[in-house]
């Protein structure tokens, strides 16, 4: 079995640990400079991390659900589901002084791929 291994995001802003078989897509195709995609080559699942701008109108977890709903409804995802919200805590983010929190929500949405019908 391939072992996971760290890939920078971001020109090294920050890395993710990806599970074995992981491809990245931006050597397959263009990809927004505000996203990083990655899809496994067996299951067709796909790893998307995008940054999104600051929404002053929600805050906390709301923030989190926002914005991955948001996501969701600009692709179409014909299912959205939020599995966990949880809050990072801000002695373990590089960006310390920058934020007042941090949240990383887990979620499935269905979506699909660019050659697909919905």
């Amino acid at each position: 079995m391939e072992p996971t291994r760290d890939y920078p995001l971001f020109g090294g802003a920050f890395s993710a640990t990806l599970p074995p078989g992981a491809i990245d897509i931006s050597d397959l195709r263009p990809v927004p400079d505000n996203q990083e995609i990655f899809c496994h080559r067996v299951t067709d699942q796909s790893l998307i991390v995008e940054l999104l701008e600051l929404q002053a109108h929600v805050r906390g977890e709301a923030a989190a659900r926002y914005h991955f709903e948001d996501v969701g409804g600009v692709q179409e995802a014909t299912a959205v589901q939020v599995e966990a919200v949880q809050p990072i805590l801000l002695e373990s983010l590089a960006l310390r002084g920058c934020c007042e929190e941090a949240w990383v929500l887990s979620g499935k949405q269905q979506v699909a791929k660019e050659c697909q019908q919905p």
